[in-house]
C-alpha cells in the first residue's frame, strides 16, 4: 500500500502478506501516538488475542518526535526518539499479536492542520483495505489537541467510505480526559478484566515514556480499576477493570447526524442537568 509519507510503514508481526493481513482485521485501533492504542483500545486487543477469526489492527498517526525525554533519553534528538518510539510500537504489536501495525509517521503539527488532507487519505485507504467491524479512536472530549485532531480525521475518513464499507461501531475512548463524568446512559463500558499480565506487558514496552518522566503504566492500570469500582455505587463489582468510551457510530452512519461539537455539547448538557437536578432534590432546601 502506498501511504503519503515515504517513512510510513506497515509492520506485520506474523509475516502474512500485507493484503491478507489487512483484510482479516475485525477490530481496528487508530491513535495519535505510540502507546495510545495499548491504553485506550485494550478492549479490542483482548477481544482478538489468540483468536483465529478475530484480528486487531493498529494505526498510529504521528511520528513520536515531540516526546518528552529525561534520564537516559535526555540527549536524544527528535530523530532518535522517533526511531525508539517506532520500535517500541512494533514490540507492542508483537506482544499483543496484532494483525498489522501501521505507523503513518506524520508530524503532530501536520495532523493538527485543518486544511491537511494527507492524514485523511491514509486513513481512508487503510480503512478500505481492512474493513473492520469495530474502530477505537480518541474521545471528542479529550484535552490533547493531537488526539482530537486524529479523532476528527478518523470520522471524516469513515464518512468518505461507501455506507456498506463503514464499520458497524466506532468508539471514542478516554485517554487525556477520563469519561467518568459522562452520564451512565451515554457511556460505553468496556470490560478489560482478565489478562492483566498482558496489559502490563503492553504498557511496559514504552520505556522511553515511562523512564522519560511519565508513569503511564501505573496511571492506566489505576484508572481501569477505579472505573470498575466507582461505576456503580449500589452494586458489587462484576468487572474488576473497565475503560470508558463514547459511541460515535451515529456520527458516521446517520445522514442527519449532529456535528461532533453538537454531539459533545449535548453530553456536557446532560451531565450538567444531572448534577443540577440532584442538587435541587437533595441540597437546595438546606443551603
Amino acid at each position: 500500500m502506498q501511504l503519503s509519507q515515504s517513512t510510513a510503514e506497515i509492520y506485520i508481526p506474523d509475516g502474512v502478506a500485507e493484503e491478507d493481513a489487512l483484510a482479516r482485521t475485525t477490530h481496528l485501533g487508530i491513535g495519535a501516538h505510540q502507546d495510545d492504542l495499548e491504553f485506550m483500545a485494550l478492549h479490542g486487543i483482548l477481544a482478538c488475542y489468540q483468536q483465529p477469526i478475530r484480528w486487531f489492527g493498529g494505526i498510529t498517526v504521528t511520528d513520536g518526535g515531540g516526546s518528552s525525554r529525561v534520564g537516559g533519553y535526555t540527549d536524544y534528538t527528535d530523530a532518535q526518539m522517533r526511531a525508539v518510539r517506532r520500535q517500541e510500537q512494533r514490540q507492542a504489536a508483537s506482544i499483543g499479536q496484532y494483525g498489522f501495525m501501521a505507523q503513518l509517521d506524520h508530524p503532530s503539527v501536520v495532523v493538527k492542520t485543518v486544511t491537511e488532507d494527507r492524514v485523511d487519505a491514509d486513513l481512508r485507504a487503510l480503512l478500505m483495505a481492512a474493513g473492520p467491524e469495530v474502530v477505537y479512536t480518541h474521545s471528542p472530549a479529550d484535552k490533547h489537541d493531537t488526539h482530537v485532531a486524529v479523532m476528527g480525521a478518523v470520522l471524516r475518513a469513515i464518512r468518505s467510505l461507501p455506507v456498506k464499507c463503514r464499520p458497524k461501531q466506532v468508539l471514542g475512548c478516554e485517554v487525556w480526559r477520563d469519561l467518568d463524568w459522562v452520564c451512565d446512559d451515554d457511556k460505553v463500558v468496556l470490560d478489560v478484566s482478565g489478562r492483566e499480565h498482558l496489559a502490563a506487558a503492553l504498557n511496559g514496552v514504552f520505556d522511553s515514556q515511562i523512564a522519560g518522566g511519565k508513569r503511564y503504566d501505573l496511571a492506566v492500570a489505576g484508572r481501569r480499576r477505579a472505573n470498575a469500582t466507582f461505576f456503580q455505587s449500589h452494586a458489587t463489582d462484576s468487572m474488576d477493570q473497565v475503560w470508558f468510551a463514547l459511541d460515535l457510530t451515529p456520527l458516521v452512519h446517520d445522514e442527519d447526524a449532529p456535528s461532533v461539537e453538537a454531539f459533545t455539547q449535548a453530553l456536557i448538557q446532560r451531565f450538567s442537568d444531572d448534577v443540577s437536578g440532584r442538587l435541587r432534590r437533595f441540597a437546595s432546601s438546606h443551603l
